[in-house]
């Protein structure tokens, strides 16, 4: 190695080490608080509501949504915004509406941010009719005080954590993200999810259960419903205690299906690659196809139809 390139490389190491002492002088004057470099403004908006309403619409860009119990029986709505894309609030035609205006300039999106816009929702614990959310990205959580009529959700990236219970139709979509649903009940679910993971737990449905799933696992336990259908590419299947009083139908491409103390009048299963194993509660009449996999079940000829047919994957069910 030359002298002028040693020369070089000393150069270069000394204004690393001065760019690392000034960067760590800097943050920890800061406190060593990220958020202090965003170049963007952010503050606290709290809007009080005192007229009353009975469903919930709520349109964001890139915020979390949080609806929380209102401590003092009075509703309020708390934004952590951008000081020029801030939120709305108000009450019309009986709806309680949050919906962003944006005044940012294009200019206005470059640079450095920390800090994520957050909206929480205080209410009271009671019943409302409907729940709309339509967001880009951010989470969503809905506790199991309140409960809805509908409960309608769409969300570009972001995870949904649904406690609450609805006596309709409980709908939700994301591109990116999980959705899970546990301690509640529905009139009926109607799920999708294009990258990511579908749990639910003790859940009760009056109806029907569809869920539909690209890329990801799906994981039912503890659930009751009149009849179930999911269809996915890519991700593992998991029924655990789940009883269907009609049928349940799961098609998958590539992933296993597994069934544990699971129960429906009718059971059909369709993978490509994956096994189809576990057991069932009652006796069923086996009709079973596979390609270049192992079948094991019961020779059983009473009880509802049991359809299972794969690619390539091995068939294993027993009667509990």
């Amino acid at each position: 190695m030359s002298k002028g390139t040693k020369g070089w490389l000393i150069a270069a190491g000394c204004l690393v080490l001065i760019g690392c002492m000034l960067f760590g002088g800097a943050m920890t004057a800061l406190n060593w608080d990220f958020t202090k470099l965003s170049t963007g403004k952010y503050e606290t908006n709290v809007y009080n509501i005192t007229d009353d309403f009975r469903s919930i619409s709520v349109q964001t860009d890139t915020a979390d949504l949080v609806f929380a119990v209102s401590e003092d029986e009075t509703c309020s709505v708390s934004c952590y915004e951008n000081e020029k894309a801030k939120y709305t609030v108000s009450v019309e035609d009986d709806t309680l509406i949050i919906k962003l205006e944006n005044k940012k300039a294009w200019y206005e999106y470059i640079g450095i941010n920390f800090s994520s816009p957050k909206i929480t929702v205080s209410l009271p614990k009671a019943e409302y009719a409907s729940l709309l959310v339509r967001g880009s990205t951010g989470d969503l959580t809905v506790p199991n005080a309140f409960t809805f009529e509908s409960i309608d959700v769409s969300l570009n990236t972001g995870t949904v954590e649904a406690f609450a219970s609805a006596t309709g139709l409980v709908k939700v979509k994301a591109s990116t993200g999980n959705i899970k649903l546990e301690n509640l009940t529905a009139g009926a679910l109607d799920l999708s999810v294009s990258t990511g993971r579908i749990t639910m737990s003790n859940v009760t449905c009056k109806e029907d259960i569809t869920f539909c799933v690209s890329t990801g696992k799906s994981i039912l336990s503890h659930v009751k419903c009149n009849s179930l259908t999911t269809d996915g590419d890519t991700g593992d299947l998991t029924l655990a205690d789940v009883i269907a009083e009609k049928t349940l139908t799961a098609e998958r491409t590539t992933g296993d299906v597994r069934l544990e103390d699971v129960d429906a009048s009718d059971i059909v299963i369709k993978t490509d690659t994956g096994d189809v194993t576990g057991n069932l509660r009652s006796a069923k009449v086996f009709i079973t196809q596979t390609d270049t996999g192992r079948m094991d079940v019961p020779k059983t000829m009473t009880g509802g139809r049991c359809e299972i047919t794969t690619d390539t994957g091995d068939i294993k069910l027993q009667i509990r």
